[in-house]
């Protein structure tokens, strides 16, 4: 049984660093894509229309920036709180366990 559990704890570990890697690498390919975007749209500036410019200097590294929190978030999901509020909803293993049993429940009172 303590070997189970320890594979069990190792597999979550081990879970939880590939989950920080992935969200390590993606900040790194922000920065180093974004940098790039710059240097190529500041470099070619005189062939872009000056909205066209600032759009692409803005709104790019604006939205990928958006989805890089929302990675951070889930990454750290167990530091910031949000693995609470998952534990309650319909994609945690709890709600999955407590909706078998009811089933179970229907099934045995017919």
């Amino acid at each position: 049984m303590e070997n189970f559990e320890l594979q069990k704890t190792y597999k979550r570990a081990k879970k939880r660093v590939t989950e920080e890697r992935a969200f390590y690498t993606h900040i790194a390919v922000y920065i180093i894509i974004n940098i790039i975007l710059f240097a190529v749209i500041l470099y070619l500036k005189d062939y872009f229309y000056d909205g066209y410019l600032i759009i692409n200097l803005i709104i790019s590294p604006i939205l990928w920036g958006i989805f890089l929190l929302g990675h951070g978030l889930w990454t750290f999901r167990e530091k910031n709180g949000l693995r609470k509020k998952f534990s309650k909803s319909v994609f945690s293993k709890k709600w999955e366990e407590r909706k078998i049993n009811e089933i179970i429940n229907k099934i045995d009172d017919l």
